[in-house]
C-alpha cells in the first residue's frame, strides 16, 4: 500500500460526546478551509478518499481489533491440533482489508472478502492489491442461489467479523447465513461492544449474540475483554473478541426469533 496524503480532520466538540457511537462524526477539512461532516460510518463516503479511513481509526483512535481478533483466533487454534494455515476465512464486512491484513501476518489457505457497499471493494483494490483471493459485494440477507453456490464452492471453514457488529452495519440474519456457509466444524472469530453482552441491552442482536454464545451451536475457546478504540473524547471503549468453534448450523427459528 503506498502512503496516502494526509487529510484535515476535525472532531466536534466535548458536546458531541451525548452521541451514541454509531452516531459519532468529524469534519473533513478542504484546502479552502471548508468542512463537510461525515459519520464514523458513513463508509462509503470514508473509502472514497485514500487514506482517511486509517488516518481516523488507527492513527487517531487507535483502533486494534483486527489484530486483536486475528489473536484471540490463533489462540483458539492454538488449543487444538489444527493449524491456522489451513484456514479457508470468510472475512464478512472486509471493508478495505485491514482484518485481512491481520490474517496475512499468521498465513491462511484462503482469505475470501465480502461486504455490501461496492466501494468496500474498491478501496481494496486501490490500497490492498491481491490481499484476497476473492472480493465479492453482496448482501447476506437476500443471497441468490447462485450467490450462495459461489461461497459454498470455497469450502470455507472460518469465519471472521470485526467492528461490524450490532449497529445495523451487518443484521441479525446476514451474520447467521454467515455462519452456516462455514463447515461443521469450523472456527469463528468476532468481536461485539462488551454492553451487548449484559442482560440489560434487549435488542435483538445483543440476545442472540448472548444465545448463542451459550448454545450447542458453538463453543469459546477464547473470550477477551480488550481496549477496541479510543472515543472522539480519547475515552476508551471496551469490546470482547470472542475466538470459537462452530458445531452446527444456526436454525432458522434463531432468525426469526431476533429479527
Amino acid at each position: 500500500m503506498q502512503t496516502p496524503k494526509r487529510h484535515r480532520i476535525q472532531f466536534p466538540q466535548a458536546s458531541a460526546g451525548s452521541l451514541a457511537q454509531d452516531e459519532a462524526y468529524f469534519y473533513l477539512v478542504s484546502p479552502d478551509k471548508e468542512k463537510k461532516k461525515i459519520r464514523f460510518h458513513d463508509y462509503d463516503q470514508i473509502y472514497n478518499m485514500p487514506g482517511l479511513y486509517e488516518q481516523i481509526f488507527y492513527d487517531r483512535l487507535k483502533c486494534s481489533s483486527p489484530t486483536k481478533v486475528a489473536q484471540i483466533l490463533k489462540s483458539a487454534l492454538n488449543q487444538t491440533d489444527e493449524n491456522f494455515s489451513e484456514l479457508r476465512v470468510l472475512d464478512l464486512g472486509a471493508g478495505n482489508g485491514l482484518m485481512g491484513d491481520a490474517f496475512k501476518q499468521f498465513g491462511v489457505s484462503r482469505l475470501i472478502g465480502v461486504d455490501i457497499i461496492p466501494e468496500a471493494k474498491t478501496a481494496t483494490e486501490r490500497d490492498r492489491p491481491h490481499l484476497y483471493d476473492a472480493y465479492y459485494i453482496s448482501d447476506f440477507c437476500n443471497l441468490t442461489d447462485d450467490e450462495r453456490e459461489e461461497y459454498l464452492s470455497w469450502s470455507l471453514n472460518c469465519l471472521t467479523v470485526v467492528a461490524a457488529l450490532g449497529f445495523g452495519d451487518i443484521p441479525t440474519k446476514a451474520f447467521i447465513e454467515a455462519f452456516n456457509m462455514i463447515q461443521s466444524p469450523g472456527w469463528v472469530g468476532f468481536n461485539i461492544k462488551e454492553t451487548f453482552l449484559n442482560e440489560s441491552d434487549d435488542a435483538g442482536f445483543s440476545r442472540m449474540i448472548r444465545e448463542l454464545i451459550f448454545s450447542n451451536y458453538m463453543d469459546i475457546y477464547h473470550l477477551e475483554r480488550y481496549r477496541h478504540r479510543l472515543s472522539i473524547e480519547g475515552e476508551p471503549l471496551y469490546y470482547y473478541a470472542i475466538g470459537a468453534r462452530k458445531k452446527a448450523d444456526i436454525p432458522e427459528s434463531m432468525i426469526t426469533k431476533f429479527a
